[in-house]
């Protein structure tokens, strides 16, 4: 028969193991995607990116033109648990004359709400890796 003390340590040991674990990598930290071009959802979030940058931009056109960007693949993520899911999202487009250009996204999304927004969505500089 097990004594009673002896419960509480095994529950103690658990949970101590449970939070090193845990722990492992960095909590909050950005974790890089690595299916990124087959991810249905990272795609789907790149295209979004892209829509609502068009949206505010023929919102800020007085003619309303078109000739928005045309999303092409996300080629790198990364992925960061904030109050939702923040995506950092490097996404490959093209002009309305055919000039590929890269951006850098930041797209969060907010499962429970359904919904998702964009935070931030530039010209990408150049890096080097």
């Amino acid at each position: 028969m097990a004594q009673p003390g002896s419960a509480a340590i095994v529950l103690i040991l658990i949970l101590s193991l449970t939070v090193v674990k845990g722990l492992g990598g960095k909590v909050g930290g950005r974790k890089e995607i690595k299916d990124v071009k087959t991810n249905q959802e990272v795609q789907e979030l790149g295209r979004y990116s892209v829509e609502q940058y068009n949206r505010g931009q023929r919102q800020r056109r007085s003619n309303g033109g078109s000739g928005g960007l045309k999303f092409a693949e996300v080629v790198e993520a990364e992925k960061q648990v904030v109050s939702g899911i923040k995506y950092y999202l490097k996404v490959m487009t093209a002009t309305s004359s055919g000039v590929p250009k890269t951006f850098d996204a930041v797209v969060v999304v907010r499962p429970w709400k359904h919904s998702k927004e964009l935070l931030n969505f530039a010209p990408s500089s150049p890096t080097t890796k």
